[in-house]
């Protein structure tokens, strides 16, 4: 059963409609990557996915016991406040402690076990305003661990980063996918990072909409485009 499904859902940016009639389900267990050019909606449809913003017409549902709240989102470092004084600690636990204010025990368990996946428990004292970038999106990912057993929503999760940082952070996304059965879905303009890890590739454009394989992604008309630069890079 897929734990989201968009039936002819269209979104809209500012009072304008960016993506139109999309259908989609979103299976547990796999990895999506979401591409296309600017302005395609991808970021809109993420926020839709989350249920920030609502369909301008058509419908988004969730199934298999998914909840919204339950969804944990890595949104573009651009988005962010990279300079607030708060340690690692209270960043990554501001996702396990949603609204509430105090942290149970089983709280701070599912803490420290994300900051050691993530690498991050060594400097869980240190502000967040002082770390790399590439520290700093860890920690960040760890957080949106915190919210989910379930599904991640990542919007350019390496934008920024060095290509050795860049690479660490796929490899552990895909690890996370792999190992711990966590249903991806990632906004990415790096085209062949999505032909190596995606299981299927969702790639909007102002010229139409492409919804498949990798493999199939390649033999399509948008893929012949973009993948194909991508892979002579």
């Amino acid at each position: 059963m897929a734990l989201i499904t968009c039936s002819d859902a269209s979104f809209a940016y500012e009072g304008r409609v960016v993506l139109e009639g999309l259908n989609l389900e979103v299976v547990r267990g796999e990895y999506l990557c979401v591409v296309g050019e600017n302005g395609s909606g991808k970021s809109t449809l993420i926020k839709g996915l989350l249920g920030l913003v609502q369909p301008v017409s058509g419908t988004v549902r969730y199934g298999d016991g998914l909840r919204r709240s339950q969804i944990g989102y890595l949104p573009q470092r651009a988005q962010l406040q990279s300079d607030f004084p708060a340690s690692v600690w209270e960043v990554v636990t501001s996702g396990v402690r949603g609204a509430s204010p105090f942290l149970t025990g089983s709280m701070r368990r599912v803490a420290e076990e994300n900051m050691r996946l993530l690498g991050v428990e060594d400097i869980r004292r240190r502000s967040f305003m002082e770390l790399s970038g590439g520290q700093q999106q860890r920690a960040l990912l760890a957080r949106a661990l915190c919210a989910t057993r379930s599904m991640l929503l990542l919007d350019e999760p390496v934008a920024g980063l060095d290509p050795l940082v860049t690479r660490e952070m796929y490899d552990v996304i895909a690890m996370l996918n792999r190992k711990r059965g966590l249903t991806v879905v990632m906004i990415s303009h790096d085209i062949a990072a999505a032909l190596e890890y995606a299981d299927r590739i969702l790639h909007l454009s102002h010229d139409g909409v492409f919804l498949g394989t990798p493999q199939a992604y390649r033999r399509s008309a948008l893929g012949a485009a973009f993948a194909g630069g991508a892979e002579r890079a």
